[in-house]
């Protein structure tokens, strides 16, 4: 829709469809209802009373609004040469119903009454907005290709959705007060990774409606944003392994526990599958949460959540039926944690590192008072902490390894240490990371992936979901602290 408020305005208007990124050149002709493609197998409709004068791939025109007056464009679009065209929308009605749809949803999900109350709800509103409803699925960006080194090659596609997300996720959707989401996410979830059951690994990246293959390609005709190469579409993470995924999946069945049966009849069996699965091959290397192309590693994240795995297992076996194995579940997490204790832990560095046998830091290993491996005020863990905010730390940002100065600071990480502090009943620190890093979100409230710690410019691709979903969680954990008395 567009208004005139005041005066006269004249706008140029252009329509130049360039369907399938850009290769497919349509020719635009004009209908009855505004402008329509043909060729290609999508077509697009711009439905409009604005005149504009097609010139075989595209129409222009110019449009004279006075105070009071209105024009309205309609986009649609539909696959298939031969199939009609969709059914008249009416623009301002659309937008009508589309603002009311909000409004709605926005008024039920006000539950949330702690600390950054305003930034939470924004926060949930963008979670929702990042949402696909038919099936549940929650992408971790709706961008592609936003470099992650301005000018560079670390172009990602992240418009699918991630398992390794999934238990920061339902905890901030259970926080914001988003039960239904969290359990259409979760039955989504279980759906999704069932497609593996038989499969060497289970899949860490799904499209939205379960699809595995995500094969990566470069659309070499796309310059892409500033000039950073390659674009991509798809995303080769799905054919890694990465073990994290059974802790993901674990933590948000234990959160949903007196859903389970809700979700999915087969929920608990394959709970415990992967349990399982978690117990056979947490010894085994892999790609770990930052889907490195490298080569794989024996990540102690990786370690962290398949400990996490077997132990909601053991909580939950008392729920799992008959392939429940309390027992074994047990013996596992115990050896684990052991595992972690003495090959994680670098005395020379102070810290538990990225990886076994590595000096290197990782801010991965900060989930690790986040799912109760050991408490936020242990020395270990502070002293992580400390080592991180040194050697990783732009002021109250932080970036997410040892040797990744090129990229910007990843919220994330900034909210993970709000969280931290504040388990360790650090509340002001853990503000200062928290209202650093909420800083960095534009004027509608939205936060990128990274910043750069000088200028606070937005780097990689946005709306990113783990920014939102990591505001949300420090949130209330700082919420929480302050509510128990903690200096």
């Amino acid at each position: 829709m567009v208004e005139g408020i005041e005066g006269e305005s004249e706008l140029d208007v252009e329509f130049v469809p360039r369907p399938e990124y850009g290769v497919v050149s349509p020719l635009v002709v004009a209908c009855e209802r505004g402008l329509v493609t043909v060729g290609g197998c999508e077509r697009l409709l711009l439905e409009t009373a604005v005149s504009l004068v097609p010139e075989r791939g595209h129409a222009s025109g110019r449009l004279c609004l006075r105070a009071g007056e209105q024009a309205s464009f309609v986009l649609h679009r539909w696959q298939g040469m031969l199939a009609p065209e969709p059914p008249v929308r009416d623009g301002r009605d659309t937008v009508e119903e589309t603002l009311d749809s909000w409004r709605s949803w926005a008024e039920m999900h006000t539950g949330y009454d702690g600390e950054y109350r305003d930034e939470v709800l924004r926060s949930a509103l963008i979670l929702q907005a990042l949402t696909y409803r038919p099936s549940g699925a929650v992408v971790a960006a709706v961008t592609t290709s936003l470099p992650e080194i301005p000018g560079g090659g670390s172009n990602w596609d992240y418009r699918y959705a991630w398992l390794r997300d999934s238990s920061l996720l339902a905890r901030a959707l259970e926080t914001a007060t988003c039960q239904d989401e969290a359990v259409l996410y979760m039955r989504w979830m279980t759906r999704a990774a069932m497609s593996c059951s038989a499969s060497e690994h289970i899949g860490i990246v799904f499209g939205v409606e379960g699809e595995r293959d995500l094969s990566e390609r470069e659309l070499d005709g796309l310059a892409g944003f500033g000039g950073a190469k390659p674009v991509r579409i798809g995303n080769d993470a799905w054919r890694q392994r990465q073990l994290d995924v059974f802790g993901e999946v674990l933590l948000v069945a234990e959160l949903l526990r007196d859903e389970l049966d809700e979700v999915d009849p087969h929920a608990a069996a394959f709970v415990c599958q992967l349990a399982g699965r978690a117990a056979d091959t947490w010894k085994e290397a892999d790609s770990g949460m930052w889907e490195g192309r490298d080569g794989e590693r024996h990540f102690l994240h990786s370690k962290l959540m398949c400990w996490a795995a077997l132990d909601r297992a053991v909580s939950l076996a008392p729920i799992l039926g008959e392939e429940a194995e309390p027992q074994r579940w047990a013996a596992g997490r115990d050896e684990i944690r052991s595992a972690i204790l003495e090959q994680g832990w670098h005395d020379e560095v102070g810290a538990f590192t990225g990886a076994f046998g590595s000096d290197h830091l990782d801010a991965s290993v900060l989930m690790m008072p986040l799912v109760g491996f050991l408490p936020a005020d242990d020395d270990r863990v502070r002293s992580t902490v400390e080592a991180i905010e040194r050697d990783l730390g732009e002021g109250d940002l932080a970036r997410r390894f040892t040797g990744g100065k090129d990229e910007g600071a990843f919220l994330l990480v900034s909210f993970w240490l709000a969280e931290c502090h504040a388990l360790a009943g650090e509340i002001e620190r853990a503000r200062s990371y928290f209202e650093a890093a909420a800083a960095m979100a534009n004027d509608l409230g939205i936060l990128p992936e990274m910043a750069d710690p000088a200028t606070g410019d937005p780097i990689g691709n946005i709306p990113q979901m783990l920014s939102h979903v990591g505001l949300i969680n420090a949130a209330a954990a700082i919420s929480s602290a302050s509510a128990d008395g903690s200096p």
